[in-house]
């Protein structure tokens, strides 16, 4: 099997020196670059192409959202996935539009973030608890609420998505083909105006079309 490819962005030297020592225990894992400010990053991940970038938000520019875009726009083959101690409205819901896999807190057990690191690179969104709690209770429709209505089984597929399922685990569970459940999503993102599975269950949260 090839290892994962990662790259971590934090600009605290020990930080990145935990992770790398951490995740390199990993077969399956191996980290190729690592970069201290947003400018570093968009460097390193041109040059090494990863599958998964690791990166913190609050960091010399650019930061947050803004970096986020950026590594995608560079190369749109990756997973962005935010590992930071911020888990405000503020950090949240810019880094998961501007296109973010995922949203991890830097106490997550070692365990959990292995599976996922792993979870990103094969597309699943992975949020932490609490970032969860926050768009749930965080609704800010940009249309009235009624006027977003999905399907009864559009929503058991976001349902399934907001868990980390993939499309093949949500055919089975739902005893659906795989492209009855792209096109499900298809019309799931129409009907919210996002383009992506993580900015679908963001959206969900915020404007109350899943309960949690």
């Amino acid at each position: 099997m090839t290892p994962l490819r990662l790259v971590v962005v934090d600009d605290h030297p020990v930080v990145r020196d935990g992770l790398r020592g951490m995740l390199g225990t990993q077969p399956d894992l191996v980290v190729v670059g690592e970069a201290a400010s947003g400018t570093e990053a968009l460097t390193v991940v041109a040059a090494t192409r990863p599958d998964v970038v690791l990166t913190d938000l609050r960091m010399p520019e650019p930061s947050g959202g803004t970096l986020i875009r950026l590594l995608m726009d560079r190369v749109p083959t990756i997973r962005v996935l935010v590992l930071t101690t911020h888990d405000t409205d503020s950090d949240v819901l810019p880094a998961i539009e501007a296109g973010a896999i995922g949203y991890l807190l830097k106490d997550t057990p070692r365990e959990e973030l292995f599976r996922a690191v792993r979870a990103a690179a094969r597309g699943q969104t992975v949020l932490a608890p609490s970032v969860a709690a926050l768009l749930l209770t965080r609704i800010r429709p940009h249309r009235p609420l009624t006027e977003v209505r999905l399907s009864a089984r559009e929503r058991e597929v976001l349902a399934l998505v907001a868990e980390g399922k993939t499309n093949r685990e949500t055919a089975a569970r739902l005893y659906i083909s795989e492209a009855t459940v792209k096109t499900h999503l298809l019309h799931i993102y129409a009907k919210l105006e996002v383009p992506d599975r993580a900015s679908a269950v963001a959206a969900a949260y915020r404007r109350g079309v899943l309960d949690g």
